[in-house]
């Protein structure tokens, strides 16, 4: 999507770059956990680790990221190297439901867009648990239904789907199911919010990055004519065999989610946004 080394969504504030406004989102975590430099935190979903590095920059902590891809445990080792930061920095390949860590490990985690991939949250949730500390705390922003999703509604059906299929998602739930499974794994809830719906005065959506315009270089190929020269393009990659067999295929799945992600954003049933904040009893 074009996001850089943070696979993330983020409302952008008047005057501020895109950019800026990732790394924003990603330093609201870190200040809300009270990270501190001795503290060892967990990145639990960490892609390559965008933010892993942006959040060990800011706090100088130690933070370990675990994913279940081994490439991006190898980029984002090799990214975490240039940046200077591989003596407090590192990505492990580890599956979130059974992390390979003792009781007690860490004295934060956080997730990004990354636990609503686990068909089962409270596995997850769990997992977390036993890794903090007692007192350490978990925040996390989750992809979620809102209270506008109309399960009688074609249209939201249909963005619904397309997100899940499009992202590779399993059945998505409504933002307080987060809240429910948190408790019922033994957390403190400390606060619970849709952050897309914080205020923002002359400021820019979280969706607006993927909606078309023929007046922003990035968001054209999301236009009738974008997405035209994009497969031509691609057709083309894949026959010269400059692009691997099945590139305008999985082009297409992403941009199926695309129309859903705008969609349910723009009507405000579907958040990528809905933050939790958890503390293990001390």
């Amino acid at each position: 999507m074009g996001l850089g080394q943070s696979f993330h969504f983020a409302n952008k504030l008047a005057g501020e770059s895109f950019a800026s406004s990732i790394f924003r989102h990603e330093y609201y975590l870190a200040l809300r956990l009270g990270i501190e430099p001795s503290h060892k935190v967990l990145d639990c979903g960490c892609g390559i680790g965008g933010p892993l590095r942006n959040i060990g920059r800011f706090t100088d902590a130690y933070v370990t990221g675990v994913t279940l891809n081994q490439y991006q445990v190898n980029r984002g080792n090799a990214l975490c190297a240039e940046a200077g930061l591989a003596a407090k920095c590192k990505l492990v390949k580890a599956d979130f439901h059974h992390l390979p860590f003792p009781d007690g490990h860490f004295d934060a985690c956080y997730s990004i867009e990354a636990c609503c991939h686990s068909p089962d949250k409270r596995d997850v949730y769990r997992e977390i648990y036993r890794c903090l500390k007692p007192g350490g705390k978990f925040i996390s922003y989750e992809w979620c239904l809102t209270d506008k999703y109309d399960a009688n509604n074609p249209a939201h059906v249909k963005a619904k789907k397309q997100i899940e299929e499009g992202d590779g998602l399993p059945d998505m739930t409504d933002c307080l199911e987060c809240d429910k499974a948190l408790v019922e794994v033994g957390f403190n809830m400390v606060e619970s919010r849709d952050t897309a719906l914080d205020p923002n005065p002359h400021g820019e959506e979280w969706w607006v990055i993927l909606a078309p315009s023929y007046f922003n270089f990035f968001r054209l190929q999301f236009t009738p004519l974008g997405t035209y020269l994009m497969n031509k393009v691609l057709n083309f990659m894949e026959l010269i065999r400059l692009a691997p067999k099945g590139s305008g295929e999985v082009r297409e799945m992403l941009r199926q989610a695309q129309l859903g992600l705008v969609a349910g954003g723009r009507d405000g049933y579907f958040t990528p946004m809905y933050m939790v904040l958890a503390q293990k009893p001390l």
